[in-house]
């Protein structure tokens, strides 16, 4: 996307519901997915010791990688399958289930914890931020909404606590017409907020089935169940999207909603270097990954 800066009409408003500020959009090429969550946490880690900036993340993952949640079971993997279909797997920094990152855009926003859109909790701020993200899906014409407590309810009793995340929305996560199309998962440390998530642009999402752990039984309940829950962006409008169409929309969301100007801005020096770290030592180690 080759945006330089991503300008608010409405920081020229009196007085916005928030104060105007000025974040990084940060653009990073397609990569592995231990490099991706060490990109994160090593961004959250640069703001925290005061050498970094409030960021706007967009990416990709190349091979296809199965994340699963902070206290989810590894041995809910099928690792011997996931190594035959060329997929890499690793532990998310924050909870939720397992997800299959392929044919996505999969966002993350590293802020101060103290920043008045973040300052309601969790789940205020997962209705704040998601704002954004409606704002984002309606420039490309999608009408989508936030989950409420009864679809949570409903989805929870039906899927049973289920490995896969996208059979289950969150309050305040993305549905459209009561499927599931962004899943959103959040950490909070050293007084910084680190909020990921999930777009799937297209494919089959039971593909992730093929890398859990189920009973034939249950695999073929999951196969006809997922597509009842859960979208892809193709499936709404019909087209595949690109990265760059629907990363340049959902930034428009984030700076409208959010009151910003996004300036886009590379990693330092500082953050490369500790994202090599934390690849190395954490998430591309079986110390981290099969924890649980």
């Amino acid at each position: 996307m080759s945006v330089n800066q991503i300008q608010n009409p409405k920081s020229k408003i009196q007085n916005p519901e928030y104060p105007h500020a000025v974040w990084r959009l940060l653009i990073t090429p397609p990569l592995d997915g231990a490099t991706n969550m060490a990109i994160d946490e090593a961004v959250l880690y640069a703001l925290a010791e005061g050498n970094g900036v409030p960021t706007l993340r967009f990416f990709q993952w190349d091979p296809p990688c199965l994340s699963l949640g902070y206290n989810q079971h590894w041995d809910e993997l099928d690792e011997s399958t996931c190594r035959q279909l060329g997929y890499t797997w690793i532990r998310r920094p924050t909870g939720g289930r397992a997800i299959l990152h392929t044919d996505e855009v999969t966002y993350s926003l590293i802020i101060p914890q103290d920043d008045p859109r973040v300052q309601e909790g969790i789940v205020g701020s997962y209705r704040v931020l998601s704002f954004g993200l409606l704002n984002g899906l309606a420039r490309l014409g999608v009408r989508a909404q936030q989950a409420t407590k009864e679809d949570l309810r409903a989805s929870r009793q039906a899927s049973k606590g289920g490995p896969v995340c996208f059979d289950t929305p969150s309050r305040y996560e993305i549905t459209w017409q009561g499927k599931k199309l962004i899943g959103s998962a959040q950490l909070r440390r050293k007084k910084i907020v680190l909020q990921h998530g999930t777009l799937p642009l297209c494919g089959n999402l039971n593909r992730i089935l093929k890398v859990l752990r189920f009973s034939e039984a249950e695999r073929e309940q999951q196969r006809e169940l997922l597509p009842q829950r859960a979208a892809t962006l193709e499936q709404v409008l019909g087209k595949v999207l690109s990265f760059e169409e629907v990363s340049s929309a959902l930034a428009q969301g984030f700076t409208e909603e959010l009151n910003l100007t996004l300036q886009e801005i590379s990693l330092t020096e500082q953050e490369q270097q500790l994202a090599g770290k934390l690849r190395a030592n954490q998430y591309a180690n079986d110390n981290w990954n099969k924890r649980i």
